[in-house]
């Protein structure tokens, strides 16, 4: 499977299916489920999903938290506005960011946020041109970011969001985000107590999703890419749950690619897993054999991506091409903000 062509992953989107704003009720987006050994298709809306969660299941979300990440600041000398991107905080103080117009934040060059509540330094740029911004500021930094920050919604997102809480799901709790783990955005508090009900398990692990996740495969060959590098952390009570569901002969349930890529960074080759944390770099695509994850919630991911080459190593590519066709003639919505799929 080491010829398989990025173009292999391309298919044709109209640009109005691309969801800009998320709809009113969480759950009543549309579930196209997908029977990855049939290639059977049903379509479905999203609060139908206890429907095919079994009692002894363990569902697995990632609880990482969004940061409000996105900060605009003007220059001491010329009074330029700069936009700085949060991506990877060094230290109290230093913050690896990506900044536009990168011409206008030269290392010496101060940067003030509006309120006064925020000053900035930038004291370094690295190789791939991102810079690093020393801050300085009186109180917690999470705060302040809270007031003068806005979500860093993806590229293909123009409408501005008018609820930030939109952007995050309702059991986020780890603050350190770049980018949402938009399979859960379809849960409820109302759905999560019906699932619970169901005698499902639900585990949560972290994963801070990192603006990688956009990053386009340019390579011509998949096996080439190179893959981005995230956070996780999983503790042990939530391990035990997972570990629990595969020896009792129950599934594991995967919601979001976050979420399967931890959990098969972690697992053993019996399909068991470990508390503890690090950093994956781990690139799912066809010809990879799961060990760990059965079945998997997400939503509809871009032409040519990791993410949609990540479903078609579990469901198969024939499989996943032929859902997202049948997809996009039911004119299902796509992307961040967009419906949902069940491989089961």
């Amino acid at each position: 499977m080491t010829d398989i062509r990025t173009r292999d992953f391309y298919y044709e989107l109209p640009e109005r299916l691309i969801a800009q704003t998320p709809i009113k009720e969480r759950d009543h987006s549309r579930l196209l489920v997908l029977d990855k050994k049939t290639g059977e298709i049903s379509h479905r809306y999203f609060y139908n999903i206890t429907e095919y969660l079994n009692p002894g299941d363990c569902l697995v979300i990632n609880d990482t938290k969004v940061l409000p990440a996105r900060l605009f600041g003007t220059r001491t000398d010329t009074g330029a506005v700069v936009e700085f991107l949060l991506l990877k905080r060094i230290d109290d103080k230093r913050w690896e960011t990506l900044v536009k117009p990168g011409k206008k934040a030269k290392i010496g060059a101060k940067i003030t946020f509006k309120e006064n509540l925020l000053s900035g330094k930038i004291i370094d740029i690295l190789q791939e041109g991102n810079r690093v911004i020393e801050f300085e500021y009186e109180g917690i930094f999470e705060e302040i970011l809270d007031i003068l920050g806005e979500m860093p919604l993806p590229p293909y997102i123009h409408e501005k969001l008018s609820d930030r809480d939109r952007y995050q799901t309702v059991y986020a709790h780890n603050l350190g985000s770049a980018a949402a783990p938009t399979a859960g955005l379809h849960f409820n508090d109302k759905l999560l107590k019906e699932i619970e009900k169901k005698k499902v398990s639900i585990a949560k692990l972290t994963l801070h999703v990192g603006l990688g996740t956009f990053r386009p495969v340019k390579a011509e060959y998949i096996k080439d890419h190179t893959m981005h590098s995230e956070y996780y952390q999983l503790n042990e009570v939530e391990a035990e749950k997972i570990n629990y569901a595969k020896k009792t002969g129950h599934r594991v349930i995967s919601v979001g690619t976050t979420s399967t890529r931890t959990l098969e960074t972690i697992s053993s080759e019996e399909g068991l897993v470990k508390a503890g944390e690090g950093w994956t770099d781990i690139f799912i695509y066809p010809g990879y054999k799961f060990k760990l994850v059965d079945s998997l919630i997400t939503n509809f991911h871009l032409p040519e991506s990791t993410l949609l080459m990540l479903v078609s190593a579990l469901a198969g590519r024939e499989n996943i091409m032929k859902a997202y066709k049948e997809a996009v003639e039911k004119e299902y919505r796509f992307f961040s903000f967009g419906d949902a799929m069940f491989i089961k």
